[in-house]
C-alpha cells in the first residue's frame, strides 16, 4: 500500500498574491532542528498525519480549521493534501516555531498479510519518488531554488502507528522554514512527480 498526497499537476505553479514582505528562512536538508535530523522529522510528519480520522484530519481540513491539531514542541507541521485540487487553508501559528512539511512525498507499508523486508520498502518508496518534474516552494512572493537538495529518504524503516509491528518506509522532498516572527505570510508549494503531485497554499498568521 503507498500514501501519497496527489493534486493537479496543472495547479501547481499558480502562484499566490504575496501578503507581506515578512521572510523566513529555509533551513539546509542537513542541518538537525531541535536534536533531531530532518529524515527523522519526516518519520515524525507521517507519524502525525497519519494519526487522525479523516472527518478532523489536517490532511482532509478544507480551510485550514485544523491546523493545530497534534501539535506540539518547537516544530509546527503544514499538512498536504489527498485532493485532486489547488487547497487554500488560513492557519494561526505561534511565533518561534519552525515550519515542517512535504512539497510531495509517498510512503511504502509493509501488506497486511505479508511481511516484506524494508529493502523491499524503500525500493518501493524511491520507484515512486524518482527526480521531481517541479517543486514549488514560495514565502510571500519569494521563490527558493535548489529544492532537489531536500529529499529525506528512510535509512531505517519505521512504525508509523504506535503499538503495530507493521513496517513503512517513506521517501519525498521535505523543507524547513524559520523560526518564524511575527507577522503574516502567504505560503505556496507542491511537486509534481510522473504519478503524483501537490499543491497547496497557507495564509499563515504569525502571533
Amino acid at each position: 500500500m503507498r500514501y501519497a498526497l496527489p493534486l493537479a499537476a496543472s495547479l501547481l505553479l499558480a502562484a499566490a498574491q504575496p501578503a507581506s514582505a515578512q521572510t523566513a528562512p529555509l533551513i539546509g536538508p542537513a542541518k538537525p532542528i531541535a536534536g533531531a535530523s530532518q529524515e527523522e522529522w519526516s518519520k515524525r510528519w507521517w507519524r502525525w498525519a497519519l494519526s487522525f480520522d479523516d472527518d478532523d484530519s489536517p490532511v482532509t481540513d478544507p480551510d485550514g480549521s485544523q491546523c493545530a491539531s497534534g501539535q506540539s514542541g518547537p516544530v509546527w507541521f503544514l499538512a498536504g493534501t489527498y485532493g485532486t485540487a489547488r487547497t487554500i487553508r488560513s492557519c494561526h501559528v505561534p511565533a518561534g516555531k519552525t515550519l515542517f512539511f512535504p512539497l510531495v512525498n509517498t510512503l511504502t507499508v509493509e501488506p497486511d498479510d505479508a511481511d516484506e523486508p524494508c529493502a523491499s520498502l524503500k525500493q518501493r518508496a524511491a520507484r515512486a519518488t524518482p527526480a521531481p518534474q517541479a517543486l514549488v516552494l514560495e514565502l510571500n512572493g519569494r521563490r527558493f531554488n535548489g529544492l532537489q537538495a531536500h529529499r529525506q529518504a528512510t535509512r531505517r524503516c519505521f512504525h508509523v502507528v504506535e503499538d503495530d509491528d507493521t513496517l513503512a518506509a517513506g521517501n519525498g522532498f521535505y523543507v524547513a522554514l524559520g523560526p518564524l516572527k511575527r507577522g503574516r505570510y502567504t505560503l505556496n508549494f507542491g511537486g509534481i512527480l510522473p504519478e503524483q503531485s501537490q499543491a497547496v497554499t497557507y495564509t499563515l498568521d504569525v502571533d
